[in-house]
């Protein structure tokens, strides 16, 4: 894997083989979210999905936590969480920009995305990693909503990808009592896909990863499509938008090899084209 400056220590971003390693990189702070880190996801995210060379994105947190969401402590200092030196309107604007580019970003991007959460992801910490198709938990993480500890109602889109994810009276149990998931609930009430020891964390997340950056990568963008788009339209829009990028992937080289493979009883080898 390649180091790739970022422009800041709060983001670090890995590339190599077809995967792009983003991390979250403020230990000391449970890697909560600070201004150098939000302008550098937004930037980073907007690269890896155009750049040709990424097939899978990975979202980790550095040390012993994935994300803590937002900066408490700073909120608590200003004495104003959301506003700061904006107009309430600008404010909204401003986060309504971040979010459909951070998380919005993760949940709509034609290339799979994976959290791998080596500790506590919290508030908009979950949000983010809501928003990857696959998530990858340490036996020790945990989640947690966290918003009504802090009078807040909650942002980038937990509420909408948690919903999806297991349903509405879970969802509204976790968001207003902000009780802890453990890693072994979250597997089984389906917000973890995998949970693994702590030190086996990335080996098996980088595992995922590979397998899906060596994959059908024209027929995961229209699949990923497909599975978005199922959450909430209706079942004639499904089936015609299914129709339309089933015969698209029929006429891929990808398609036309793997079949092939099939009949040859052979792994076959995917190129994206």
């Amino acid at each position: 894997m390649k180091k790739i400056d970022t422009g800041t220590d709060h983001l670090l971003l890995e590339k190599g083989d077809g995967i792009a390693v983003l991390t979250m990189n403020r230990p000391e702070a449970r890697n909560a979210m600070s201004g150098e880190m939000n302008e550098a996801m937004q930037r980073i995210l907007a690269e890896v999905e155009v750049d040709p060379d990424v097939r899978c994105v990975v979202l980790t947190g550095a040390g012993k936590g994935f994300c803590a969401g937002g900066d408490v402590k700073g909120m608590a200092s200003s004495g104003d969480g959301t506003v700061g030196q904006n107009t309430i309107d600008a404010a909204i604007h401003k986060q309504r920009v971040h979010q459909r580019a951070t998380s919005g970003k993760l949940f709509k991007m034609p290339k799979p995305t994976i959290a791998a959460l080596p500790g506590a992801a919290a508030g908009a910490g979950l949000s983010y990693a809501l928003a990857c198709d696959l998530r990858v938990m340490s036996k020790t993480a945990i989640m947690t909503t966290a918003f009504a500890r802090v009078g807040f109602s909650g942002d980038y889109g937990g509420s909408y990808f948690m919903t999806q994810l297991i349903g509405s009276a879970k969802a509204r149990e976790l968001y207003m009592l902000s009780d802890r998931v453990s890693a072994e609930e979250a597997l089984k009430l389906g917000l973890a896909n995998w949970v693994c020891e702590p030190e086996e964390l990335m080996d098996k997340t980088m595992e995922i990863a590979s397998k899906l950056a060596n994959g059908p990568a024209v027929a995961y963008r229209y699949m990923k499509e497909n599975l978005n788009r199922a959450m909430n339209g209706e079942v004639d829009d499904c089936l015609d938008l299914e129709a339309t990028h089933h015969i698209h992937c029929g006429q891929t080289e990808d398609h036309r090899n793997a079949t092939k493979a099939f009949v040859e009883k052979k792994e076959p080898v995917f190129k994206g084209k």
